[in-house]
């Protein structure tokens, strides 16, 4: 009798936890993803990602919640095929309230299996622009444009949406209200959260690349958030053109700090780092050689003003350099795509600043020398900087000295004695070792 028991309790867990894991299993899964800012290559990364762990879940559905002023062409082109390769039914919808898929956001939004917008949003504004600066003819541009258009024709048509107005949007940069574009069939619903988007995508037939017919199902689904990774987030902050203005200014003064105060190394690897990561989002960004050109010139000339002082001559050909290539990073941008003249304002004045800064610590060092004597000076150590053969430089108390050898070549790294100062020049020999 016990043995019976013991049996049928085993098939009772074994038939619950079959029904548990079945009940699981036919639960109706949502993955959800979010682009907020410029569409770049990272969001493109971020959308393949997602999708590919909505595929290998087997999710019902995978909503993309898009927010975005615009971006890369090449960009949106890889979005686009992944979406509409996509194995899983995906749903761009544009949210929140206020926000808009303007240009690329267009395009991505128009090849979703469903396309939905929250009330008080808009789309379109998909006319071409150049990238990286350069100029092209009309007619190269009247070729881009008929590109583009024909494009999103061939979008629109994929997905059984209104051709015209879609071409339109790429024409005649024409924008539509949520209203506006369910109206022309550019979208398929709205829907004032994403409760009320699932419910209404509820039981809705899509047809995917490999055409399989795939009916939604979103009842009583578990919803699944892919965020944006750390890095991921990172690297779309940074990659924007403000803040590359700002990383390229940051770290040309950090560069410049450590040539200033040699030993520092705190603004010396702050400012490579900056650097570093500014390269990469003006590339990203693909930005305009000939300003990235200007920038690089202009802190070739403020290094300069620490080794052939000019009591701001080259520090004025540097700011110079450094406006004219802050307003041609990114010209003929639309405006999320340029550097805030503001900005650049700001920047050029902080360059000055930190100059007027320096000058005035050499002039007040130099008088204060003056003052108290260059005898003072004779007997001092100090240290070479660029080799003496005869002449070159040393590093004395802080701060930068044309020096002469009296004893033939002396190497970088090396220690010399103060012999006699003449007219600002130091005059050195060796250091004797005991």
């Amino acid at each position: 009798m016990f043995k019976i028991l013991r049996i049928l309790l085993f098939a009772g867990m074994l038939i619950t936890g079959l029904a548990a894991s079945t009940a699981q299993a036919a639960t109706p899964s949502v993955h959800v993803l979010t682009v907020d800012g410029t569409i770049v290559p990272v969001i493109a990364d971020y959308i393949d990602r997602g999708i590919g762990e909505a595929e290998d879940a087997n999710a019902d559905v995978c909503v993309i919640e898009l927010n975005t002023p615009g971006g890369l062409l090449d960009t949106t082109e890889e979005i686009v095929q992944r979406i509409m390769n996509a194995h899983v039914p995906i749903t761009v919808y544009v949210s929140p309230k206020g926000s808009w898929a303007a240009s690329a956001g267009t395009f991505i939004t128009l090849s979703a299996h469903i396309a939905a917008m929250t009330p008080g949003t808009t789309i379109g504004a998909a006319h071409p622009v150049t990238t990286g600066g350069e100029e092209i003819s009309e007619d190269q541009m009247k070729k881009v444009t008929e590109f583009s258009a024909k494009w999103i024709r061939t979008i629109a048509e994929e997905r059984n949406r209104n051709m015209e107005e879609a071409q339109l949007a790429v024409t005649e940069s024409k924008s539509f209200t949520d209203i506006d574009a369910l109206e022309a069939n550019l979208i398929d619903l709205r829907a004032n959260s994403l409760e009320d988007l699932l419910f209404q995508i509820n039981g809705r037939e899509v047809t995917l690349a490999s055409g399989a017919s795939v009916t939604i199902n979103t009842e009583e689904h578990s919803t699944t958030r892919n965020e944006m990774s750390f890095i991921e987030k990172f690297l779309h902050a940074i990659s924007d053109p403000n803040i590359a203005y700002i990383l390229m200014s940051v770290g040309s003064i950090g560069i410049m700090a450590e040539i200033y105060n040699p030993g520092a190394l705190f603004p010396g690897i702050l400012g490579a780092i900056c650097l570093l990561m500014a390269f990469y989002s003006l590339g990203v960004l693909d930005a305009n050689i000939g300003g990235i050109l200007l920038m690089l010139l202009a802190l070739g000339l403020f290094v300069a003003e620490f080794f052939t002082p000019t009591f701001g001559i080259l520090t004025a050909g540097g700011v110079t350099a450094l406006v004219l290539g802050s307003l041609l990073l990114f010209p003929d941008r639309p405006p999320v795509f340029r550097v805030n003249p503001w900005l650049i304002g700001v920047m050029s004045a902080l360059f000055v600043g930190f100059f007027l800064f320096v000058i005035q610590r050499v002039i007040k060092s130099h008088r204060r020398q003056a003052t108290t004597g260059w005898e003072e000076l004779i007997g001092k150590p100090a240290t070479v900087m660029m080799t003496l053969s005869p002449e070159g430089q040393v590093l004395f108390r802080g701060e930068h000295w044309k020096a002469v050898s009296e004893e033939g070549t002396v190497e970088e790294g090396e220690q010399v004695i103060i012999n006699k100062v003449e007219n600002l020049k130091l005059y050195v020999s060796r250091k004797k070792t005991e």
